[in-house]
């Protein structure tokens, strides 16, 4: 079953092409390209789970940001305040001089829990959002 390949340009700061052709290496891929076909599917696999986030969720949104980007803390700010009747607790952490880590503990319908982690997520200067989810009826 092969596809057709398509040829693109990515454009990429020198520290992070660096970091992933470490962890390509270390992994033995052939090449970069077929480290970045499976990051793309791990992507692609991420999105469709996160998509079927349905009903009541417990969450924790995982952020880690660039607190000197202009305007992000106020626009996290403003989101968690959107969305405060859901959020229960929040933890912040100063990672570095320049980044933060932010994990932010919430209820609610589950398709709401998504809404919060993707408007974060789309803000400039945040780095990495992690949206982990569980029912609160799930039996252990």
């Amino acid at each position: 079953m092969d596809q057709e390949l398509m040829r693109i340009g990515v454009s990429l700061p020198d520290n992070l092409l660096d970091r992933f052709d470490n962890i390509i290496e270390k992994r033995g891929y052939s090449s970069r390209s077929e480290g970045i076909r499976d990051a793309i599917r791990n992507y692609i696999m991420h999105y469709e789970w996160m998509n079927e986030v349905e009903g009541e969720r417990i969450g924790v949104i995982t952020l880690i940001y660039d607190h000197d980007q202009r305007g992000l803390v106020n626009n996290l700010t403003d989101i968690q305040h959107e969305y405060m009747g859901m959020i229960k607790s929040s933890v912040h952490v100063h990672l570095d001089h320049d980044n933060c880590l932010e994990l932010i503990m919430l209820q609610g319908e589950g398709k709401q829990v998504k809404e919060v982690a993707e408007k974060m997520m789309a803000l400039k200067g945040v780095k990495h959002v992690k949206l982990t989810t569980v029912s609160p009826n799930t039996e252990l």
